[in-house]
């Protein structure tokens, strides 16, 4: 019986992309909050400029277009009256696509009339190109660090998010779940599983050298606020806090 028991739990499938969740009660309101502890215990890192393929149906290295391709949409009319003054501050030295983006039309609109930063020449026109002499990348990111500030403060929520992900949902007695975890291709939509590569996918980007936890403290404190973020923390790194590593890890690994 026992024999024949092993040999049956030999034949299940093992998962491909096992995540492990914590989840705790926030002190202060009704509600749970599941933490991927596999994602935010993991090395994971932005390898933007150095190994990046972007995010096209095709291999995108040579345009160093990271996951700036398609353009921005805002999560809400707070999001959007954020950029607004960002844009306001930006220079010519820090946007190459300044004049193709006075009086606003660096804003455009979707088919379903979502709010979207416009493209020009494939690509979001806040990114710059390695011909730019201000510098490769975005512009908001440029600015921000000249100016001695967080990038995150002058982006689209959208744009310092990824690759983190936060999902809330109301159960019938008015209790919130609330779930914080890795970006997945699902996320963009349709789309998204016809990248030719995404991040979080890749071995390669998993070489970062503190946990992402860590590594991404300030998008984090941003998404939960300071006090969940500290039990995050309190409970992550704890040694033996999660038993499931991220298999891109182990395949880095091995």
């Amino acid at each position: 019986m026992e024999t024949v028991l092993r040999l049956s739990l030999s034949l299940v499938p093992k998962p491909k992309d096992l995540h492990e969740y914590v989840s705790f009660s926030d002190p202060n309101s009704d509600q749970t909050w599941m933490i991927d502890a596999t994602y935010l215990k993991s090395n994971w890192t932005c390898i933007y400029g150095s190994g990046c393929k972007g995010v096209l149906d095709d291999d995108a290295t040579k345009l160093q277009h990271g996951c700036c391709s398609y353009g921005a949409h805002f999560i809400d009319k707070k999001d959007l009256a954020s950029v607004k003054k960002s844009v306001a501050r930006l220079k010519p030295e820090h946007w190459q696509n300044m004049e193709r983006g006075k009086n606003g039309k660096w804003l455009g609109k979707e088919r379903d009339g979502a709010d979207v930063t416009r493209k020009v020449n494939g690509v979001c026109i806040f990114h710059n190109d390695a011909t730019f002499e201000g510098g490769l990348g975005c512009a908001f990111h440029i600015a921000a660090l000249e100016a001695g500030e967080r990038p995150m403060d002058w982006k689209p929520d959208v744009c310092w998010q990824v690759p983190l992900r936060l999902e809330e949902f109301t159960e019938d007695d008015g209790h919130v779940v609330s779930f914080v975890r890795e970006w997945k291709r699902r996320d963009w939509g349709e789309g998204g599983h016809d990248f030719h590569w995404w991040c979080t996918d890749d071995s390669k980007a998993f070489v970062g050298k503190n946990p992402v936890y860590q590594y991404l403290k300030d998008e984090l404190t941003e998404l939960v606020g300071p006090a969940i973020y500290k039990m995050i923390v309190e409970t992550l790194s704890r040694d033996n806090s999660v038993a499931v590593a991220h298999p891109k890890m182990k395949k880095a690994k091995s």
